[in-house]
């Protein structure tokens, strides 16, 4: 049962925030929760205030998932759940859809009989970049487009186009940043890491 309401809650934070369901997706957080995205490194409240404001301008990011591995001990919970967050938005003066693969690698706590998310990072591990309209072509900095990291390179190079802040030391699909959350997610389960944000 706790696994099913995990994955409720996980299908739910989809749902919810890519139609722009706020209040219903601010009960899917506890209330000390954080969320660690390319963009935007905050409280959860703080996140659910940007995506609104984001969404005000015109909603551009999506996401789908896939699959889940949810590992239980007691009141603790991680979730690792495939993902993709699909971008859209003009660059260099052509309309760009980017698609990046990952997961979302959830700390879980269940509070007063109810499962919020205490900490959600995704993990970044490949990405592409398309115009919308096949017959035009992108010409992308090179040099800029090298400096993001390769899991996540053509999401933060259209991020940093529309004025955006991004982390450039998130985890990919293989690195020290992805095994160092590895070890705080045990640690989490274990119940030897107070807090994971």
């Amino acid at each position: 049962m706790d696994r099913l309401e995990i994955r409720d809650l996980i299908e739910n934070w989809v749902i919810w925030r890519d139609s722009g369901q706020w209040d219903r997706f601010a009960t899917l957080w506890h209330a000390d929760a954080r969320m660690a995205a390319t963009w935007q490194q905050s409280s959860a409240s703080d996140f659910i205030a940007a995506c609104r404001i984001a969404w005000e301008k015109g909603p551009s990011g999506l996401h789908s998932l896939g699959g889940s591995s949810i590992d239980v001990a007691g009141a603790r919970a991680i979730a690792q759940t495939k993902m993709t967050i699909h971008q859209r938005a003009p660059l260099h003066g052509v309309v760009v859809d980017v698609a990046c693969m990952g997961r979302f690698y959830d700390f879980l706590e269940k509070r007063s009989g109810r499962w919020g998310i205490v900490l959600r990072q995704p993990i970044y591990e490949r990405d592409s970049l398309h115009p919308v309209n096949p017959g035009e072509q992108v010409q992308l900095d090179r040099n800029l487009l090298e400096k993001f990291p390769e899991g996540y390179r053509h999401l933060a190079y259209l991020q940093h186009n529309m004025g955006l802040q991004v982390k450039t030391d998130m985890p990919g699909l293989a690195d020290d940043i992805v095994e160092s959350l590895y070890a705080k997610g045990r640690a989490w389960l274990a119940g030897t890491l107070g807090y994971p944000g």
